[in-house]
């Protein structure tokens, strides 16, 4: 290969380029070239709306993969969670390496956890800051069975801004990725993490894309030894289940995909989905266990055949406004 260096688009955030810069070690490692990052400002990062408005998902891809279009880059690194589910076919999802820890975690004050965060609070009410109606509905509907006394409110920006909320004691706590404060080297100030079984997080959540276009076939062949197949089968049944429930990032929709092993081998697939109302008064929680699908195909009828469940089970009504 040539030694001209490869240009990867990145979103400028501080945990975009941390990511971004170890994936580019990573095709540096497998081309031989060296890797550029070229940094991209998108709507997502320049808007102060809240991402239920500014039209969810797309809002941090769309910037990235017009660049990637007009050839200003070779390849793109974006955050699964972020990518609309309708694939270009111009471009190709050329890898999806293994996952980070897909988990949601609370920053609070005092070193606290979830369960503790109401009764130390003067008001007894403890307020909890997220942008994500996903996790204000799992948030809302396990205070509720536990009995804690919590409110939800709207925040968004960066990891500082958020954790500055709790800092300076506008809020008790953030939720917030913990993929995104390992990737940054932040994970010290996590003190709880949420349970899957409390908040499922977001599909793909945890995962990174690596988007190249589809008609360069030699870089996106040398971009595939990146792939983890595990990881893609685990977040293309997620996605398939999120379009299948024709949500958009702005739906309070939650899913994940895990791996059952007996011993090393892994046998089983395991896909959870939840959708429910931000106040979480109402949530439809199903999953389905199956042989791990060998195809992407295989993997969007996993996701498929799970939100006709829940369909059927009412989770369309949950959903608000549909995004068309």
């Amino acid at each position: 290969m040539s030694e001209n260096p490869l240009k990867l688009g990145t979103r400028r955030s501080k945990l975009a380029m941390a990511q971004s810069g170890q994936v580019a070690d990573a095709v540096s490692r497998v081309t031989g070239r060296p890797v550029e990052l070229v940094e991209i400002t998108t709507y997502g990062d320049t808007s102060r709306e809240h991402l239920a408005q500014i039209g969810g998902t797309g809002v941090f891809v769309a910037a990235l993969r017009e660049a990637l279009l007009r050839g200003e880059v070779d390849f793109a690194v974006h955050s699964l969670k972020d990518l609309p589910t309708t694939q270009p076919d111009e471009l190709v999802l050329a890898a999806i390496p293994r996952r980070e820890d897909p988990r949601d975690v609370l920053v609070a004050r005092d070193g606290l956890k979830i369960n503790d965060l109401a009764a130390s609070s003067p008001t007894g009410v403890a307020r909890i800051g997220t942008g994500a109606p996903r996790r204000m509905a799992q948030l809302n509907a396990y205070a509720r069975a536990h009995g804690l006394e919590i409110e939800t409110v709207p925040i968004r920006g960066n990891v500082d801004t958020r954790i500055g909320y709790v800092r300076s004691g506008e809020l008790d706590a953030v939720v917030l990725a913990a993929a995104g404060l390992n990737r940054i080297g932040r994970s010290d100030e996590v003190t709880d993490f949420l349970s899957v079984d409390t908040v499922l997080p977001a599909p793909g959540q945890g995962a990174l894309a690596i988007e190249c276009a589809a008609d360069d076939a030699a870089l996106a062949a040398a971009l595939a030894e990146l792939d983890d197949p595990f990881t893609r089968a685990a977040v293309t049944a997620e996605r398939s289940l999120l379009a299948a429930l024709e949500a958009g990032c702005s739906a309070p929709v939650g899913a994940l995909a895990d791996l059952l092993a007996d011993g090393q081998i892994v046998k089983e697939m395991r896909l959870r989905g939840v959708v429910g109302t931000p106040d979480g008064t109402t949530l439809v929680q199903l999953s389905t266990t199956g042989p791990v699908p060998q195809t992407h195909d295989a993997a969007m009828a996993f996701g498929r055949e799970l939100a006709t469940e829940m369909l059927a089970q009412g989770a369309a009504g949950l959903m608000g406004e549909r995004a068309h």
